[in-house]
């Protein structure tokens, strides 16, 4: 039917509305602990985690090579989930990695401040500073998130189908609606595209990891963009002969692929 990609503010009934709508309509609400548990899966330090997931990296860690490595799993785990379709996925940049996606619904849930204030206050019996602080910090996180990771503003409403204000609309009125934006949006058609994208995606995906955690090729800010049978490599290298070796080991992984370069050779680049 469709995947359902949910970005949220702290205290907005993010997971609340998932959980629901999940319930709703048959779907699988995958959340936040799943995907890290794939991350870590796939092979990303546990210990270096809480240095990336949903939050800005600080100086050091955001030139550090584990940055990269940690975007790289993380779209492989946002993939994977995704392909089992009939799925909710909540936060991680999800609605960007699955961008273009023809099944995709990419949601945005919002709620006032004083709102927020008072749902963190009663939750964990906190203060007005100590829920303060907690959506000031959350906030800031998920804007440096999405900004470092993909570049773009994770607030701006045209990256999303449909925004809704859960100051304004009940937990149930707010499933109502979106069970209503599925009925609408989703198709036989859009699944079929969307499911074959996903593939497509997942492909290049985990190609790019084979062969920079695998093979351990020295490319930089490597790449794969994909269309039909077409695989086209990107990223920077400091000498043709290790572009050439990525092409030529990618074709050893997929030979059913055209694989192609679009990789810039910078000599003496160091990352």
């Amino acid at each position: 039917m469709a995947v359902i990609a949910i970005s949220r503010q702290v205290a907005a009934l993010g997971d609340e509305i998932a959980d629901a709508l999940a319930q709703k309509l048959g779907y699988t609400f995958i959340d936040r602990k799943q995907i890290e548990s794939r991350i870590v899966e796939l092979g990303f330090p546990q210990s270096k985690l809480p240095e990336y997931d949903e939050r800005k990296p600080k100086f050091f860690a955001s030139l550090a090579k584990n940055r990269d490595e940690y975007l790289n799993y993380l779209q492989v785990a946002v993939l994977e989930a995704a392909a089992t379709g009939n799925c909710i996925l909540i936060g991680r940049g999800s609605f960007i990695i699955l961008e273009n996606v023809p099944n995709l619904i990419p949601v945005r849930l919002v709620s006032r401040d004083d709102v927020r204030l008072e749902r963190l206050k009663n939750e964990f019996s906190w203060s007005d500073r100590q829920a303060q602080s907690r959506i000031d910090e959350s906030d800031s996180n998920r804007r440096g998130f999405h900004k470092s990771f993909f570049n773009l503003q994770n607030e701006d409403p045209q990256n999303f189908m449909l925004t809704l204000n859960t100051s304004l609309l009940s937990l149930d009125e707010s499933v109502r609606i979106l069970e209503s934006l599925v009925k609408i949006k989703a198709s036989p058609e859009s699944e079929a595209a969307g499911k074959e994208r996903i593939e497509q995606l997942l492909k290049a995906q985990r190609l790019v990891n084979q062969l920079l955690f695998d093979f351990r090729l020295n490319v930089n800010f490597l790449h794969a963009s994909v269309q039909d049978n077409i695989i086209t490599l990107q990223g920077v290298a400091d000498s043709p002969s290790i572009a050439q070796k990525a092409v030529e080991t990618a074709a050893n992984i997929l030979p059913s692929c055209e694989i192609r370069s679009a990789i810039t050779i910078v000599q003496d680049f160091k990352a």
